[in-house]
């Protein structure tokens, strides 16, 4: 059985050497054929264009008068603890007396300051303001080409993701038919 395996083996190396294309390399020869037309491709695609629009527009500022003194509240506090030890009639009587008019006077000694006091200012001023909305539409886009071709008399077809112009450069290669 193994001079069997070795008399194939041998016979099949010896028909594949012998065999023209083997030796003929395949090599690989390039030509031209005239495009006989191509079409285009076409998707419909939305697309998506930004539109800003603009106004102007009033807009309310207040500002705050600028320095506000504490004099009122401190002599009201003053005139207050001084009010509130006089009626006080024991010591105790008198430090509470202190305290509560002390509080009360700068309170109102706060309030008389406050009337007297610059009042915020108002004002407008014009401010541009914009906003950005979407338009969409829709587009025809070129994908690719179905192309029919003509060579040595005989027509093709294929798909190409460009337009070919007029002529294609076109892969020839010949091997053996083997029909002898």
């Amino acid at each position: 059985m193994k001079n069997v395996m070795k008399k194939t083996t041998a016979l099949l190396l010896a028909s594949a050497l012998a065999s023209p294309t083997v030796f003929a390399g395949h090599k690989q020869n390039y030509d031209y054929a005239r495009v006989v037309s191509a079409e285009p491709i076409t998707k419909t695609v939305r697309v998506s264009v930004p539109r800003q629009e603009c106004w102007d527009e009033q807009v309310s500022h207040y500002q705050e008068p600028g320095h506000r003194s504490a004099t009122p509240t401190i002599v009201g506090a003053i005139v207050g603890g001084l009010i509130g030890n006089e009626l006080g009639h024991h010591k105790d009587a008198k430090k509470a007396g202190v305290l509560v008019g002390s509080v009360l006077g700068g309170s109102i000694g706060r309030d008389i300051g406050r009337r007297h006091d610059e009042p915020r200012q108002h004002y407008y001023t014009t401010e541009q303001v914009c906003k950005t909305y979407q338009d969409y539409h829709e587009e025809e886009r070129i994908t690719g080409y179905h192309v029919s071709y003509k060579y040595h008399g005989n027509v093709y077809h294929t798909r190409m993701p460009h337009h070919p112009g007029d002529r294609i450069r076109v892969k020839v290669s010949v091997t053996p038919a083997n029909d002898y």
